[in-house]
């Protein structure tokens, strides 16, 4: 999950603004790949070799990820904002190669305030750079709240029933001493929950760049929030809460995703690694907080979470359309002011 961050900076820095949204967001499909894969590794090693060696198979891949880092070229907007225009002309020329292409004719500037590294204070630096930093803190913790919600409300929920019927008066208060293993129908169970994303990762793929970040953030948003509003119908069938559910997971997916994209994209080179690790580690408060109201409060008032939840993702969505800047077709800034200009002019 920290890995995350820096890739989508890293990655944003190397394509264009006509295709960013779309090549950014077909890569993350690799982060369900990726969950897929771990819980097949579970399904065959945790019966027979136990939890030890799952984590061993499960880290090999980083072995051959630390490799190729080797070879990963670091950005030229990362050589420009540090002030080594010679090593940012060396990307670029490796990048026109591989492309076999060259480079136009001209100059690579650099601005005056490259060189300087960016700090936490810039994020505040004025009113509408302080209302952007403020409205994406909220939403990136209103989004993470919401998803990993979900994920524990599937396995919550079928556990008990339908939210209708999980009332104290019907809970299993069971208490297990030692640990339980999954059985092979609960490995499958937890590979369809997580296919349910690729949906909601097709739509952002097919909107981001044609109706923009902002809108398709919002909606994905309001529809995830009417998705959760669902779960009020009863209903015995797990097909129909499955689906319930599903719908809700794939739209929440697709709206983060959406956010990790425009979130790079706001700010200026010096503090987008800043920006987006703010965001990220504010995040994960409501990662934190939320196992409290998806299995403690849940026990206490299935309406209450469910409807806590739905409200959550709604006002997300509203906070979301009063970001000030729309980075749809937009290059990525290198430094703060080109920002600023960006926000006077919204």
């Amino acid at each position: 999950m920290f890995m995350e961050g820096k890739r989508v900076v890293l990655y944003s820095e190397f394509l264009p603004s006509t295709v960013r949204g779309f090549w950014m967001t077909l890569v993350s499909f690799s982060w369900i790949l990726g969950v897929v894969w771990v819980v097949a590794v579970g399904y065959f090693v945790m019966p027979t070799l136990g939890w030890r060696w799952l984590l061993v198979i499960s880290a090999m891949p980083l072995i051959i990820f630390i490799a190729c880092c080797y070879f990963l070229p670091e950005s030229a907007y990362y050589h420009v904002a540090c002030g080594n225009k010679e090593a940012a002309l060396d990307t670029l020329k490796l990048v026109a190669k591989t492309n076999g292409k060259s480079l136009p004719p001209g100059d690579l500037k650099v601005g005056s305030g490259s060189g300087d590294r960016g700090t936490f204070v810039e994020l505040y630096s004025d009113r509408k750079t302080t209302i952007t930093t403020s409205l994406l803190l909220f939403i990136w913790f209103a989004m993470a709240f919401v998803y990993y919600g979900i994920v524990l409300l599937t396995t919550e929920l079928f556990a008990k029933g339908h939210s209708c019927a999980a009332t104290p008066a019907n809970i299993d208060e069971t208490c297990f001493d030692s640990c339980q293993l999954l059985t092979k129908k609960d490995y499958t169970k937890i590979i369809i929950t997580t296919l349910a994303e690729f949906p909601g990762h097709l739509i952002t793929l097919g909107i981001i760049d044609y109706a923009g970040r902002k809108l398709t953030i919002s909606i994905q948003n309001m529809l995830c929030a009417g998705s959760i509003l669902l779960l009020f119908i009863c209903t015995k069938s797990q097909i129909t809460l499955t689906v319930f559910l599903f719908l809700a997971r794939g739209l929440i997916s697709g709206a983060f995703q959406a956010i990790y994209i425009y979130t790079p994209e706001v700010y200026p080179t010096h503090v987008r690694g800043m920006g987006l690790g703010t965001c990220g580690s504010i995040a994960r408060i409501g990662c934190i907080i939320t196992p409290f109201v998806a299995q403690v409060f849940l026990d206490k008032s299935p309406t209450a979470t469910i409807a806590l939840y739905a409200f959550v993702c709604f006002l997300a969505a509203v906070a979301i359309i009063f970001l000030p800047i729309e980075t749809k077709g937009r290059n990525l800034v290198s430094q703060l002011k080109e920002t600023k200009s960006a926000l006077k002019s919204s």
